[in-house]
């Protein structure tokens, strides 16, 4: 068999035309539009929907998208009930993980024995409903695990402004909404990481969407993929122990000469600046501006500056997303399901893609095990 890389790498493992990314360049594009554009030119509603479909909407395929979107913009109670009864101390990506097995259980277009999961019309109907679903999960289990009352949804604000309405209960400024909006955007999708890897090999098996994304949202829990920003305000909050932006360059130099990890620099597929790194220092730097609090955009500044001194590997998508989070008042342990919400639009692409010339996915391994061998008799062994 051929030679592969260890972990996959540069295998080529489907053909997708859903995102585009040239590591060497760092060109990341959704549908061939490219991701800073659509970051300041779209709403993530257009995103979404250029993921599914191919093409960015007109305004009146945008109207009755975003009112299907409304539509489906409520949890069943059972979903509450089950969050109530689970520890609030465990991680929320375990927590979304239950609460979103259980909205499968409770989808009424879900796959059954007389309803395949790759009818294209369900599935995408099917879609709709968890990307309004996933925006409210989340919120809802910081309200629950923090002791306060949930907050209803508005179906006529965006998937932004409801996401962030439903974690403070207040409707957000339009500077606010607008950020965050972008955020979103800017993690929808890239191409075959492990989480949307684990989506298509589930969907392959005609497997329904919501046992699909599942596998998405245990493989993102991992700190090597969706919890690397979350290490990276962990990091930052350590260093600000030790005399924030002073302590920088020590503490790198310190971390580096120890052979210790950084989270948030470098990348698997860049060789060159991350294009998503670079929108999201940006709005890093308008939060400081717009806030009066330029702490942590400070400090991540002088943390990037010791990093490129020692060790010339440039700040991924996880590095400033984790200050741009903070000062949005969001915890550092839901910045990993902020990642779900928008990966699923991603995530859902995808499963849509595989299920519309689907064929089950089952690579082989190189054996490395022992030769042929005899079994001797257990007193013998």
């Amino acid at each position: 068999m051929a030679e592969a890389g260890k972990g996959l790498e540069g295998v080529v493992a489907g053909d997708s035309s859903i995102c585009f990314i040239d590591g060497d360049q760092g060109i990341l594009r959704y549908r061939g539009y490219a991701i800073d554009e659509l970051a300041t030119n779209a709403t993530f509603e257009e995103v979404v929907y250029a993921l599914w479909h191919g093409d960015l909407p007109n305004n009146a395929a945008l109207a009755d998208f975003k009112k299907a979107l409304g539509e489906e913009m409520s949890l069943p109670p059972a979903v509450i009930d089950v969050m109530r009864l689970l520890p609030k101390d465990i991680h929320p990506m375990a927590a979304l993980r239950t609460a979103f097995s259980v909205l499968g259980n409770l989808d009424p277009d879900a796959a059954t024995a007389d309803k395949k999961a790759d009818d294209l019309v369900t599935a995408r109907k099917i879609a709709t409903r968890v990307q309004a679903q996933i925006a409210l999960l989340v919120p809802a289990w910081h309200r629950i695990r923090t002791g306060q009352p949930l907050v209803a949804p508005r179906p006529e604000l965006s998937l932004s402004a409801n996401f962030l309405l439903g974690m403070t209960g207040e409707v957000p400024s339009e500077s606010a909404e607008a950020i965050f909006d972008e955020c979103l955007t800017l993690h929808a999708d890239h191409e075959l990481n492990a989480s949307t890897f684990a989506c298509r090999v589930i969907s392959a098996t005609l497997a329904d969407i919501h046992s699909a994304l599942g596998g998405g949202i245990g493989a993102l829990k991992g700190p090597l993929h969706g919890g690397a920003n979350t290490a990276v305000m962990m990091m930052l909050h350590e260093i600000d122990r030790e005399g924030g932006v002073e302590a920088a360059d020590a503490w790198v130099k310190n971390a580096l000469d120890q052979k210790k990890k950084i989270s948030g620099f470098g990348h698997r597929v860049y060789r060159t600046a991350d294009p998503r790194a670079t929108r999201l220092k940006i709005l890093a730097a308008e939060l400081a501006k717009s806030s009066g609090n330029s702490k942590w955009f400070d400090l991540s500044r002088a943390v990037e500056d010791a990093f490129n001194k020692y060790k010339n590997l440039p700040a991924n998508v996880d590095f400033y997303s984790a200050s741009t989070y903070t000062m949005l008042g969001i915890p550092a342990d839901m910045f990993t399901p902020i990642f779900a919400v928008s990966r699923a639009s991603g995530w859902l692409a995808h499963v849509l893609e595989q299920y519309s010339d689907n064929r089950l996915i089952r690579p082989r391994a190189r054996y490395t095990g022992s030769d042929a061998r005899s079994i001797k008799p257990i007193a013998d062994r």
